[in-house]
C-alpha cells in the first residue's frame, strides 16, 4: 500500500470518528450534589419518608441496608435462605429487608427488597445493581455525580468536560449476577488488577500482591497504618509503602505511597454443599479508592466498558496513618451453595 492510499484511509477513519462524535448525546439524567462523610461519597435520601445517609459504592455488586439501620427504620425482615456473604472482616449474617418506598432525587423505588448486612457509618450502601444501569460521573472537585444515558456515541469519547486526552482503561464485561468494575493497572511495570471501589476510603493493595512486588511490612520505609474493617467484625493490619510506580492508562504517578493489608484473609469458606469457593474467587489484588476518584474527575462509561479521567489537582494516594472504618461492600459476595 502506498503512502497515498495510507494517507487516504487515516483521513477516511479521522472523519468518521469525528461524525460519530458529532452525533454522539451525553444525556444527563441527574445531577446528585455530594458531601463527603469520612472518605465516602455520600448523597440524601429517603427511606419510608426518613431521611438516611447513602454511601455511593460501586464496589458494592448489591445494594445493601446496614443492620443498625435497618432497626432504627424497623423495616419488615426475613431470613435470606441459602445465602452466605463473605468479605473484608470475614462472614457476615444476611438477612432481606421490604422498603416500603426508597427515594433518591427524582428516583422513586415502590415495594423493594434489599438485602440486610453488616454495619458501618452509612444507612445504605447503593452498589452497582443500581449504578451500572447508567454511565456514571464522579466529579467530586465540584461536589457532584452525575448520571448519565449515551445516544448514538458508540466509540466516542464522552470525557466531554477537556480538549485534552484523557486517561482512558477499559473494564471487564460486567456480570449481572455479579457486577463489578475490574480493571488493568500495572505498579512497578507488573500487570495488577483492580477494583473501582468508591466505598473505599481509600486505596489498598492486597498484602500477598505488595510482597510479590518487594513491598512488606518489614521493607525499609513502610508504616504500619493500624487496622481498618468492612463490614465483617474483624479487623485486617494496614501498612503504606513505597512503590516505584503507578501506571493507569495514560497517567504515571512515580516514588508513590500506597495503602496494602491483608484483605481477605478471613473471605475464605467451603459450603455444605459441593462446591468449595477458592481464595481468589471475587477477591481483586487491589481496590481503588476515594483517594483516587478525589484527584480525579472520572466518568464511568458502562455503556462503553469504559473509564474516563482527567487529574483535577492534588495527590493521588495519600492514605491517613489509621485507615477509616469503611462501609465498603466492595469485596461483599453473596453465593448459595452449591453454586
Amino acid at each position: 500500500m502506498n503512502r497515498s492510499v495510507i494517507a487516504v484511509a487515516a483521513l477516511a477513519a479521522c472523519l468518521a470518528a469525528g461524525a460519530r462524535a458529532a452525533e454522539c448525546k451525553l444525556v444527563r439524567i441527574v445531577e446528585w450534589p455530594v458531601r463527603i462523610k469520612a472518605g465516602h461519597v455520600v448523597v440524601d435520601g429517603e427511606i419510608n419518608g426518613r431521611k438516611v445517609d447513602i454511601t455511593l459504592d460501586t464496589g458494592a455488586s448489591r445494594s445493601a441496608i446496614v443492620r443498625s439501620a435497618a432497626e432504627r427504620l424497623e423495616l419488615p425482615r426475613h431470613d435470606a435462605k441459602g445465602y452466605r456473604m463473605f468479605g473484608i472482616g470475614g462472614e457476615l449474617a444476611v438477612e432481606i429487608a421490604d422498603v416500603a418506598e426508597f427515594k433518591l432525587g427524582g428516583t422513586l423505588i415502590k415495594d423493594w427488597r434489599v438485602i440486610v448486612a453488616g454495619d458501618a457509618g452509612t444507612d445504605l450502601l447503593l452498589g452497582e445493581d443500581f449504578l451500572s444501569k447508567f454511565d456514571v460521573e464522579f466529579d467530586l472537585a465540584h461536589g457532584a455525580v452525575r448520571l448519565y444515558e449515551p445516544r448514538d456515541c458508540r466509540d466516542a469519547s464522552l470525557a466531554y468536560w477537556t480538549t485534552d486526552v484523557p486517561g482512558e482503561v477499559e473494564f471487564e464485561r460486567i456480570d449481572e449476577d455479579r457486577p463489578r468494575i475490574t480493571f488493568t493497572v500495572r505498579i512497578n511495570g507488573r500487570p495488577i488488577q483492580a477494583l473501582l471501589d468508591s466505598g473505599a476510603g481509600w486505596s489498598l493493595l492486597s498484602k500477598q500482591d505488595a510482597a510479590a512486588l518487594g513491598v512488606t511490612p518489614d521493607t525499609p520505609g513502610v508504616d504500619a497504618a493500624g487496622t481498618g474493617t468492612g463490614l465483617g467484625a474483624r479487623a485486617v493490619d494496614a501498612w503504606i509503602g513505597p512503590f516505584e510506580s503507578f501506571v493507569i492508562g495514560n497517567e504515571t504517578i512515580s516514588d508513590v505511597r500506597i495503602g496494602f493489608a491483608d484483605l481477605w484473609k478471613d473471605s475464605t469458606y467451603e459450603s455444605t454443599g459441593s462446591h468449595v469457593r477458592r481464595k481468589s474467587e471475587g477477591q481483586q489484588p487491589m481496590l481503588v479508592g476515594y483517594d483516587f476518584l478525589r484527584a480525579h474527575r472520572l466518568l464511568v462509561a458502562h455503556s462503553q466498558r469504559k473509564l474516563y479521567f482527567t487529574h483535577s489537582g492534588g495527590t493521588v494516594f495519600q492514605p491517613k496513618r489509621t485507615p477509616p472504618k469503611t462501609p465498603d461492600a466492595a469485596n461483599e459476595t453473596a453465593a448459595k451453595p452449591g453454586n
